[in-house]
C-alpha cells in the first residue's frame, strides 16, 4: 500500500464516519474506494465493516443526549439487530464469492432507490397521521431483524433502511431515531465483526486506517447532523452508489 492509497482510505473513512453519524450510507463511499484499490469484494466488505465500527460507536456517543429515555427501545431493537447480523455474517461466509458479487449491485441499487424516495415517503407518512406503537411493535422488531441480516451480510445503507423503518412504525423525533440508528449500526458491525475476526480474511491495515478516519468523522457527523442539508447529502450518496454499481459490473 502506497502512502497516497493510505491517505485515500483514511479520508474515505472520515467521510463515511461523518455520513454514518449524520444520516447513514457511509459504506457507499468506503466500499467502492476499496474495490477501486484492488481489494476483492468479500475482503473489502469485511474490512470495511470492521473499520467503520469505531466510527459508529463515536457517532452514537456524539448523539448520547438524544438517547436519553430510550433504554427499553434500545434493548429490544439492539437484540434483534445482533441476532440478525450474526445470521448475515454466516451467510456471507457460506455463500460462494460469486453470489456476493452478483447480489451486491442489487443491494446498492436498492439502497440508492431508498435514499431517493425517502422525502416522498416521509411526506406520505406524515399525511396519514397513523397512531404508532411506542416501541414499533412486533413488525418493527421483525423488520430490524431483517435489516440486521442485511447489515451483517453487506451493510451499505443499513442506517438509511433502519431510519425508514423506524420512521414508519415509531412516533418519534427524527434526531432521536437517528441516535438509535447509530447504536444499531454499531451493533451490526460489532456482531458480524466478531465472526469475521476468527474465521475470515481481513485486511488489517485497511481496518486501522478506516477506523482512524471514521472515529473523527463520527464526532463531526454528530455535530453537523442537525444542520445537514438533506438534498446535498442525498445527491452525494446517489452519485457514489451509481459509481459503485458501475465499478462492480465493470469488474
Amino acid at each position: 500500500m502506497t502512502p497516497l492509497e493510505a491517505l485515500v482510505i483514511a479520508g474515505s473513512g472520515l467521510v463515511a464516519g461523518t455520513m454514518n453519524a449524520a444520516v447513514g450510507s457511509g459504506s457507499l463511499v468506503t466500499f467502492p474506494v476499496l474495490l477501486a484499490l484492488g481489494y476483492p469484494p468479500v475482503i473489502a466488505n469485511i474490512s470495511n465493516g470492521l473499520g467503520l465500527l469505531p466510527g459508529s460507536v463515536s457517532g452514537a456517543f456524539g448523539y448520547r443526549r438524544e438517547l436519553a429515555g430510550q433504554r427499553n427501545r434500545l434493548l429490544r431493537l439492539t437484540a434483534m439487530t445482533a441476532i440478525g447480523s450474526l445470521v448475515g455474517a454466516v451467510l456471507l461466509l457460506v455463500l460462494p464469492p460469486g453470489a456476493f458479487e452478483a447480489i451486491v449491485p442489487v443491494l446498492i441499487l436498492l439502497a440508492v432507490v431508498l435514499v431517493v424516495v425517502q422525502p416522498w415517503l416521509a411526506r406520505r407518512l406524515a399525511a396519514r397521521q397513523v397512531q404508532r406503537h411506542e416501541h414499533g411493535g412486533p413488525l418493527l422488531q421483525l423488520g430490524i431483524f431483517g435489516v440486521g441480516i442485511y447489515g451483517g451480510y453487506f451493510g451499505a445503507s443499513q442506517g438509511v433502511i433502519t431510519l425508514g423503518l423506524m420512521g414508519i412504525l415509531l412516533d418519534e423525533e427524527l434526531q432521536r431515531l437517528n441516535a438509535v440508528k447509530n447504536v444499531l449500526t454499531a451493533t451490526a458491525y460489532l456482531m458480524s465483526g466478531i465472526v469475521f475476526v476468527f474465521v475470515a480474511e481481513v485486511a488489517w491495515l485497511v481496518v486501522a486506517l478506516l477506523a482512524l478516519g471514521s472515529v473523527l468523522g463520527g464526532q463531526i457527523g454528530a455535530r453537523v447532523g442537525r444542520r445537514l442539508r438533506p438534498g446535498l447529502l442525498r445527491g452525494l450518496i446517489v452519485l457514489v452508489g451509481v459509481i459503485a454499481i458501475v465499478q462492480l459490473l465493470a469488474s
